[in-house]
């Protein structure tokens, strides 16, 4: 089998630099271009030293990028530089798995209203396809462009699935309730995840407003079929990586607890990164890995469901699930160079 050839753009931060980690291994695919505008003509072992000797990749500028030698592009870019990419190359057959959040949702004018920031190619949300391979695979085949999920929405979204599938519970409201470690920030510096703030502390932010709010309503609703209404928390754990989102939910019909995790175990079944577990997981049972753990239950005295979902924000809730997006993208098996195990501790 050719090896298909493989671009990242934006390759320095957190996120392009576990996509480095993983596709280094892929037996399929040959990385042939990754970009920095700030480190162009460094390599990339110079600014990640933990691949040194492993990838020793020269570091280029987008602007040298030749779309035509390349089958597929990773966009490792922050919110609002990604659409710009999309919109320069939407005349090239290259495909390309976006990581931003740039066409999550349905349209520019949402996009705006939660982002706060002008969207310079609302056209591209009309071919945008939500990477969540659990859920729409089928459309991810036939994509060129495919909105990876942010981070908190995957977790959430796996954890709410079975339930709003098989109208089990109420819409509204659904209380998402998730922490996650403060690479979930990215990797520039800032005053909130400066080291004497987070560490021996934890704290909740972005209450009513947050941007990924409006990413696990949407595709709510388009698994249940009708509005939902998503309460959605966040909160910053003195942790480098890694997601504990709990959901809860009232049910709409007379339920117990092994009914519920029936529910689970058949909706997931065949999803290979998805394991429904006997016992609450911790964010430690996932670290490093593309796997995503659900403990679903049902408390009687309060008539509540309850699903606690973990993932490693950095691979299932960023790169390893684009390049499970890329695996399904090209026909090939689901797992190709995603098979690390959990780190643990």
């Amino acid at each position: 089998m050719q090896k298909k050839k493989i671009g990242i753009i934006g390759a320095t931060g957190y996120t392009g630099s576990e996509l480095v980690r993983i596709l280094a291994n892929h037996p399929h695919v040959e990385i042939t271009v990754i970009t920095s505008e700030t480190y162009a003509g460094k390599k990339f072992s110079d600014v990640h030293s933990y691949l040194k000797g492993h990838v020793d990749f020269t570091l280029s500028s987008v602007e040298d990028l030749k779309p035509e030698v390349l089958d597929l592009v990773f966009l490792a870019l922050p919110h609002g530089v990604s659409m710009d990419f999309v919109k320069k190359f939407q005349e090239t057959p290259l495909k390309i798995i976006d990581l931003s959040g740039d066409f999550r949702l349905s349209d520019s004018s949402i996009y705006e209203t939660w982002y706060q920031k002008k969207h310079s190619h609302s056209e591209g949300f009309k071919e945008a396809v939500f990477g969540s391979p659990e859920l729409f695979s089928d459309r991810i085949k036939k994509a060129r462009l495919i909105a990876n999920p942010g981070c908190y929405p995957t977790s959430a979204i796996l954890a709410l699935a079975p339930l709003l599938t098989h109208k089990l519970i109420e819409t509204a409201p659904i209380i998402v309730d998730s922490k996650s470690g403060v690479t979930g920030a990215g990797v520039k510096p800032k005053e909130t995840t400066h080291f004497s703030n987070v560490h021996d502390n934890f704290k909740a932010y972005g209450l009513k407003n947050h941007r990924h709010t409006i990413e696990i309503e949407e595709i709510a609703d388009k698994i249940a079929g009708s509005k939902t209404t998503i309460q959605f928390t966040p909160h910053l754990l003195p942790v480098d990586r890694g997601i504990l989102t709990t959901v809860y939910a009232r049910p709409l019909q007379q339920i117990n607890e092994e009914t519920v995790q029936n529910y689970y175990k058949e909706f997931y079944q065949n999803a290979p990164f998805v394991h429904i577990t006997d016992r609450p997981p911790s964010i430690k049972d996932v670290r490093a890995s593309n796997h995503c753990a659900i403990y679903a239950t049902y408390d009687p005295r309060t008539n509540l469901i309850v699903a606690v979902s973990v993932i490693d924000n950095l691979v299932k809730g960023a790169a390893g699930q684009a390049i499970q997006n890329m695996n399904i993208l090209f026909g090939w098996e689901e797992t190709t160079g995603l098979n690390q195990l959990p780190i643990h501790p």
